[in-house]
């Protein structure tokens, strides 16, 4: 088989049997298309061939994260091909990555976190749904893909938990906060039969013709949002994930129990919100400390 088809079937059982995200799935079509173009034969090429792509990527100053990526999507190219014995081992296997350039990633004060989510008290569906949408995505942590594909029966209102299908279809428990709860219990039990219907199957959060709500349709609400709050900075549903992160870390939280609430599967990615809480720090000396800006 030619790369095109080998490249069909790997993107194919990515979702089939991975079941990846759609953003992962468009991820790893766009960086194998590109090296595909470059290199002419992605199934023949070596490790030699690969590093010179990579190269080619850094001469045109791409991020050294944006390279790393591109080498993680090669990586389970190739161990697909390895698993389904096309290739005998891996050519991508023994490349480093470049040195990662960690973003902090942008969290909100306690503050600003009150005054996103206390903009939906209106009585209504869409301030219902939306402020019980805010709460579980702060106070458990979760991705807008395990907000939207979140069904009835993955929570528990009684003991407090939810189980959200993370990244590669793994489910984890999660405890809800009180105000969790009580938001998710008055959407159920007052709004969201206003708009279930046949085609609704069991998803929490529903449009108001009664589909499953678009990651898209999250993005806006927690945008808008930010608008009734007066918060410009950039907001999105994952800010609400980082600053979850953020404040447990800042109010004592051990980082192993934090990785776990955010399902990672790797204890470094959970390791850069220390570095937030970190900077923090540093800003309260620097603002408040008499030596911290240097005037003396």
């Amino acid at each position: 088989m030619d790369t095109e088809e080998r490249l069909d079937g790997f993107l194919t059982w990515a979702v089939l049997v991975r079941n990846l995200s759609h953003n992962t799935i468009s991820a790893y079509s766009r960086d194998l298309n590109e090296a595909w173009e470059f290199l002419g034969n992605l199934v023949s090429a070596d490790s030699a061939e690969l590093g010179q792509w990579l190269q080619h990527l850094t001469k045109q100053k791409k991020a050294p994260s944006t390279v790393a990526r591109k080498l993680s999507s090669l990586r389970a190219f190739y161990s697909y091909l390895v698993q389904s014995q096309v290739i005998a081992s891996s050519p991508a296997q023994k490349i480093r990555p470049p040195a990662a350039i960690f973003r902090v990633p942008h969290s909100l004060s306690q503050k600003e976190v009150v005054l996103l989510i206390e903009v939906w008290s209106e009585e209504n569906f869409f301030s219902s749904r939306n402020r019980a949408l805010m709460e579980l995505a702060y106070g458990s942590g979760l991705r807008e893909g395990e907000l939207v594909s979140l069904t009835v029966d993955k929570l528990n209102l009684d003991q407090g938990w939810v189980r959200p299908l993370g990244k590669g279809a793994k489910e984890r428990m999660v405890p809800m906060s009180i105000p969790s709860v009580k938001r998710l219990a008055v959407y159920l039990d007052r709004w969201r039969g206003t708009v279930s219907r046949s085609g609704s199957g069991r998803t929490v959060f529903l449009t108001k013709n009664g589909n499953p709500l678009s990651r898209m349709t999250v993005w806006n609400i927690v945008r808008s949002s930010a608008l009734k709050a007066g918060i410009v900075s950039g907001i999105h549903p994952h800010t609400l994930r980082h600053s979850f992160a953020t404040h447990l870390l800042e109010g004592g939280a051990d980082l192993r129990v934090v990785q776990e609430l955010l399902g990672h599967s790797d204890i470094r990615t959970t390791e850069i919100y220390t570095s937030v809480s970190r900077k923090r720090l540093s800003d309260a000396i620097t603002k408040y400390h008499p030596r911290g800006t240097g005037t003396w």
